[in-house]
């Protein structure tokens, strides 16, 4: 999905912020909050990371923007848990007030009123996603190849900025779990995965540095034959 999340290669957001910090956890707060994904991992609740990735992307954008990354996290645990229908957003605003929130505060949960379905028992993708498939890679070492032009509802691991794209297959790394599918209860659709080398000026024209590649991980549905 096209949303704030995709902020690769925007311009205008500053320099990283780097924390020093070094502790996973520098608040309690934030520990508390991984604790309650894992749990919801454990319940049910979340079936997959790109469930959970998904349910991130939809948070509220100026929250996206502003809450950090485990209050990202908060905001997809509450939408994934009104989605799954355990909790009621109501119930969480009045939890909220009651620990000192004002009741017109923002939100960033954005559960759906039909949420994506996940039926029976859905398959874990274990300690790795690589999956063995029978049809062959349509694309090899050396090809050159175009990105999808466009995007597409729901979740995708297709960043815009490399979308209509050419570059040139890099490495083939075998089939695993398609985050498209896998993200909405469609199944894991096992997709070959190559990794594709860009050329910067192709990406951030003329101004890029000469001479400096990309190198991004995509799957072979977001990949077309090129003869450029």
């Amino acid at each position: 999905m096209d949303g704030i999340h995709d902020l690769g290669g925007k311009e205008g957001f500053g320099a990283i912020a780097r924390e020093s910090d070094p502790r996973p956890f520098p608040t309690r707060w934030e520990g508390a909050v991984f604790s309650i994904i894992r749990t919801l991992y454990g319940a049910g609740v979340t079936h997959n990371t790109d469930q959970f990735r998904h349910a991130i992307e939809r948070i509220d954008p100026i929250s996206y923007l502003q809450d950090g990354y485990y209050g990202r996290w908060l905001g997809a645990a509450e939408t994934l848990l009104v989605e799954a229908g355990v909790l009621e957003q109501a119930e969480i605003t009045a939890r909220a007030v009651s620990l000192g929130a004002a009741p017109g505060d923002r939100i960033a949960a954005r559960p759906q009123a039909q949420p994506d379905v996940f039926a029976g028992d859905y398959p874990s993708t274990g300690t790795t996603a690589a999956r063995r498939v029978d049809n062959a890679p349509i694309f090899g070492v050396g090809d050159r190849v175009h990105a999808a032009a466009t995007g597409h509802n729901g979740h995708t691991r297709l960043p815009a900025y490399v979308r209509g794209k050419a570059g040139t297959v890099f490495a083939h790394h075998g089939a695993w779990v398609y985050p498209d599918t896998n993200a909405h209860g469609r199944g894991e659709a096992p997709q070959h995965l190559y990794t594709v080398q860009f050329e910067a000026a192709v990406l951030w024209g003329e101004g890029a540095a000469s001479g400096d590649v990309v190198c991004i991980d995509l799957f072979e549905p977001y990949l077309e034959n090129t003869s450029s």
